[in-house]
């Protein structure tokens, strides 16, 4: 059987939701509006997730700002946290993750 033919599958339009920068306040608003007419629990609960925090996520996918190069830098040094666990102290720490 075909995924289109069961009886629980997602509508097209639900399977893509909207993609940063192009249109996207309208597009999550029609989207969630979509969500909400279809017959699928489990997105309803994603969708009131979302709209909870609606302004965060308003912003997060209008604005071309994120903080994807500051989270990097967090993982690489825990990285380095892990990695020198007891076996120096925190000055030889942080000359490794200035060095890095």
């Amino acid at each position: 059987m075909r995924r289109d033919e069961h009886a629980g599958s997602p509508d097209p339009h639900l399977r893509r939701p909207a993609r940063p920068h192009e249109e996207n306040a309208e597009q999550l608003t029609a989207w969630l509006t979509r969500t909400r007419a279809a017959d699928l629990p489990f997105l309803h609960s994603f969708a009131n997730g979302l709209e909870r925090d609606h302004a965060a996520v308003d912003a997060a996918i209008t604005l071309p700002h994120h903080n994807g190069r500051t989270e990097g830098a967090n993982c690489k040094i825990k990285l380095v946290k892990r990695q020198m666990y007891g076996r120096a102290g925190h000055r030889l720490l942080r000359q490794l993750i200035l060095l890095n």
